[in-house]
């Protein structure tokens, strides 16, 4: 008992906030401290300047290398402070905050905490001899990759930028794109070592505020040491942690993050990944691509029709072979049936196993595929696949009919837009497998009452996962597996828009001029011309 009173009143003393530790008036201790509590590294360079009369250093600007752009350090910084006289009776401190200026964001440092956050972010602290605060100059830079298009969603029409590992690469491309102040941006640091700078982004006016109160809270409430990827933030902030969908949309593309913002979404932007989460997200919206919005409206429908058939291909696929090849060989045709029924005549397993051997060969060569180098993984997932179905053809283990339903698969598989989805869909087949092998078609409409079941109790920041369609939104409908014209979607999504719900004006609809009296005068003064 004694034990756990003590063990609690350590917590207690733990979660209370530790003492702001102030910093030293001594330049040489401010040194010192500096040294120490980083271990001497050697990318922390220190630059010691003598300012004013005498010899001895009395300032000095830390900063380290890799991570701060070194030019911006030299030009506005060093040379500009080593070039000004300074008398005696000159306050120094203020003389150099005047210098720096030119770097825009320049703020003063009284504590050692805000100093070494803003050190280990890529600005440069400037510290004078005598004073108990110090600057910090935005000169965060240092090598970064530049930008390219999007290697993971890829469009034939449309902007080829993507997203970089920089966060503030990444809000200036949407800015590009949404010039209105009522973008507005809040910054956050999320891990207790990392430190990762995190971003949220919505629309003033267009966003509900009850969501972005929503992601606002769940990111605060995030207590971890480490915040290395996007991915950290989806599985702390989602709302439901047992589901193979995702609950939150992850983009490299930036006109797909706007497009998503003028709707009312709100954008999670972390820093160190070009990948950017969109919530809340809705199930169909993992079946529509960027480039709908840049094609007809014609076109834009029949693709997600066929994105939705492609999903169903690849979840139940070798789930109704087995079936209608265990249970319900009446259902196929006679010929059909023969051929079949030839081919599987030297196959010694069950259909259900002649399919588990094929899907886990499959996925063993898509796997490798994506973690062996590109120049070699393209190589190994087309002759692999062709190699090992022959071959297992051939030696009598499957059958040609299921080499060409799992091949059919898993093209449907590459062909899911949203590649979160695509996975889902992987591990959602093999259930349908052994529902098919048990009860057959009776077992795949039982595990599609239980996917329908289970996508219905979904939430995403608390909007249902399969709105419009469930709950029943018609007017939302303009924009699902249908999309209607741009100039007929006069609404904005009912549960993410505030009160800005209109977004197209009136009298919008293409149509001819009233008159053709222009067009007949062109056509007869042109027969004219050429008589």
């Amino acid at each position: 008992m004694k034990k756990l009173k003590l063990q609690k009143k350590q917590a207690q003393q733990t979660d209370q906030p530790q003492p702001v530790k102030a910093i030293h008036s001594s330049l040489q201790d401010q040194v010192d401290y500096i040294k120490e509590k980083t271990g001497n590294s050697t990318d922390v360079n220190i630059r010691k300047l003598q300012l004013g009369d005498g010899t001895v250093p009395n300032a000095a600007v830390v900063f380290i290398e890799g991570i701060a752009d070194s030019k911006a350090i030299n030009d506005f910084i060093i040379e500009s402070v080593m070039n000004r006289s300074v008398h005696n009776s000159q306050p120094i401190f203020e003389i150099l905050l005047e210098d720096v200026v030119a770097l825009g964001d320049v703020k003063e440092i009284t504590d050692w905490e805000n100093l070494f956050l803003s050190l280990m972010s890529g600005e440069s602290i400037i510290l004078v001899d005598g004073y108990h605060k110090a600057l910090s100059a935005s000169t965060r830079g240092g090598e970064q990759r530049s930008i390219q298009e999007p290697s993971s969603q890829v469009t034939v029409r449309g902007p080829r930028d993507g997203f970089t590992e920089s966060i503030r690469t990444n809000t200036a491309l949407i800015r590009r794109r949404i010039q209105n102040p009522n973008l507005w941006m809040e910054n956050m640091k999320i891990g207790s070592v990392t430190k990762t700078d995190v971003s949220i982004m919505y629309i003033k006016g267009i966003a509900k505020e009850d969501i972005v109160e929503e992601v606002r809270n769940r990111l605060k409430r995030i207590e971890i040491d480490s915040i290395l990827e996007s991915g950290y933030i989806e599985q702390l902030i989602e709302d439901q942690a047992f589901t193979t969908f995702p609950t939150l949309y992850h983009t490299e593309r930036p006109d797909m993050v706007a497009g998503n913002l003028l709707e009312g979404r709100v954008a999670i932007i972390v820093n160190g990944t070009p990948f950017v989460l969109i919530a809340p997200a809705v199930f169909i919206q993992f079946f529509q691509s960027v480039e709908d919005y840049y094609d007809r409206a014609d076109i834009a429908t029949a693709l997600r029709f066929l994105r939705i058939l492609i999903f169903f291909i690849s979840i139940i696929g070798p789930a109704a072979y087995i079936a209608i090849t265990t249970f319900h060989q009446e259902m196929i045709p006679t010929q059909l049936l023969i051929a079949i029924a030839a081919q599987r005549e030297t196959v010694p397993f069950p259909a259900l196993v002649e399919a588990l051997i094929m899907e886990v060969s499959f996925e063993i060569l898509r796997e490798a595929g994506v973690r062996m180098p590109r120049a070699v993984g393209s190589a190994i997932s087309i002759v692999g696949a062709l190699v090992i179905g022959q071959a297992a053809v051939q030696a009598g283990i499957v059958s040609p009919a299921m080499v060409i339903v799992v091949a059919i698969t898993a093209i449907a598989n590459f062909a899911t837009p949203a590649f979160a989805v695509a996975i889902a869909a992987r591990l959602i087949r093999f259930g349908f497998m052994f529902a098919a092998a048990t009860f057959g078609f009776y077992g795949i409409i039982l595990g599609i009452i239980v996917l329908a079941v289970h996508l219905c109790s979904l939430r995403s920041f608390g909007v249902p996962y399969l709105t419009p369609m469930a709950p029943l939104i018609l007017a939302n409908f303009g924009d699902t597996i249908v999309r209607l014209p741009l100039w007929a979607q006069k609404k904005r999504p009912r549960l993410f828009s505030s009160e800005m719900e209109n977004r197209v004006g009136e009298n919008q609809k293409p149509q001819p001029p009233e008159s053709r009296g222009m067009v007949n005068s062109a056509i007869e003064k042109g027969g004219k011309d050429e008589s």
